[in-house]
């Protein structure tokens, strides 16, 4: 029995402390800093992680339109079936060999610094395009050509031929190429993506160097400047300077169109045109989607490119005056296709019966300038429709942001006070 009564003791105590509030309440004070501590830890740990989260969302909104992300829900359902690291989401335009020695395999088919050069190509101007793709190929370049005018055959004598990608498609223009083969996913892979026309001169151009001054003037945008003497010229701020390495606008006093300082749109800055555009990955993203699958001609997005400059359409986009080239303003499309007008009247290109002519040329015109008013339509009632919509330019996007960015660590310390505060009581 002695042995036993500290313990009757002790558990006297005990229930005569938990009757005392007095004494409970010290010992719960002396808890409660060890919960506010631990209060705050799992409060500063919830919001690393949820900013975390926070940025990986902004960079999925980034790369990828609201559209696209409600279409990957059932996307990720059709996958369920696979094992998470067998996927491959994305593709490129690299040829494969059908075996290849063990030094080779061994690899693995790592690919750094590659660019993409994509044109459409008629047999009239096989000259022309070969000058150009001997200057692209050495320089780690993969070259892929669409042929609008049905002939293929007739490259396969050109030494580089098979290194190239070739798809055939008659009388079909440039973007519908590039809508149906240069999807995002497949080009991914590439920095930069130079789609061109056939009639460019490149005798005073180098890709390498041309990159060089994109990259370090922070281009996402761009294309070389024509020399003054080209063929066609549309607009002056596509014109080679020679005192400069690149430009961003044009200044010009003459005509409707007035270009200052204070100009903040094309054609007087963040512009290039449709013959020579060159565009980064991101810049080819934001692009693709604009390119409107049924407009083929592409007749009013130039002046829309500015868009997905990624940033400020005045200093992401411009023009390289030191590596130029000459704009020959030569068109084959619609007129060189068909071997006889046998040929001609059967595909249907001879609509107009009881017509002893017909000319390609002033139709093509004619299609051209009616896509550019739907063009225009569809942009202005998008805009109108998407109320959330701003012009982004980078001094918008900068503020935006660091107004989110305040508003979001202000209500976090906001949160992170009163609940350390609620603890404490």
């Amino acid at each position: 029995m002695e042995h036993d009564l500290p313990s009757i003791k002790s558990w006297k105590s005990l229930v005569k402390r938990r009757n005392n509030p007095q004494e409970g309440g010290k010992s719960s004070w002396k808890m409660k800093p060890v919960m506010a501590l631990m209060c705050t830890v799992l409060l500063i740990f919830w919001y690393k992680t949820t900013n975390i989260q926070y940025e990986q969302t902004q960079m999925e909104e980034t790369d990828y339109p609201f559209e696209m992300a409600k279409e990957s829900e059932p996307v990720s359902e059709k996958l369920k079936g696979l094992p998470f690291g067998i996927i491959q989401p994305r593709s490129d335009l690299e040829l494969k060999p059908l075996w290849s020695s063990s030094t080779s395999r061994s690899k693995g088919g790592e690919m750094t610094n590659r660019n993409l050069l994509a044109m459409p190509v008629g047999i009239k101007q096989k000259d022309n395009v070969d000058a150009v793709v001997k200057k692209f190929l050495p320089a780690n370049f993969t070259v892929i050509l669409f042929h609008y005018d049905g002939n293929m055959d007739q490259w396969w004598d050109l030494e580089w031929s098979s290194k190239a990608i070739h798809i055939v498609a008659h009388n079909q223009t440039k973007w519908w190429f590039a809508k149906r083969f240069l999807h995002p996913d497949i080009v991914t892979v590439y920095d930069y993506v130079f789609l061109w026309d056939e009639d460019l001169g490149v005798e005073n151009f180098n890709p390498e160097k041309y990159l060089r001054i994109v990259k370090s003037a922070g281009l996402e945008i761009s294309q070389p400047a024509l020399h003054p003497n080209s063929t066609e010229v549309h607009h002056r701020i596509t014109v080679r300077s020679r005192t400069k390495r690149f430009h961003r606008r044009v200044y010009d006093s003459r005509g409707n169109m007035k270009c200052s300082n204070a100009s903040e749109g094309p054609p007087c800055t963040g512009f290039v045109e449709g013959m020579a555009p060159v565009f980064s990955r991101s810049a080819w993203f934001c692009t693709w989607n604009l390119i409107q699958n049924d407009l083929v001609h592409g007749w009013g997005m130039d002046m829309k490119l500015g868009y997905c400059a990624q940033g400020e359409r005045s200093k992401k986009v411009g023009i390289v005056d030191s590596e130029y080239i000459f704009h020959q303003g030569i068109q084959t499309l619609g007129g060189s296709g068909y071997p006889d007008k046998k040929n001609s009247d059967r595909s249907g290109v001879n609509r107009r019966r009881g017509s002893a002519t017909f000319d390609s040329r002033t139709e093509i015109r004619r299609q051209s300038t009616w896509e550019l008013k739907t063009f225009k339509e569809r942009w202005n009632r998008a805009v109108e429709e998407d109320k959330n919509w701003i012009v982004r330019s980078a001094s918008t996007r900068n503020r935006a942001s660091n107004n989110r960015r305040f508003k979001r660590s202000s209500v976090i310390s906001s949160l992170l006070q009163r609940r350390a505060q609620e603890t404490i009581k």
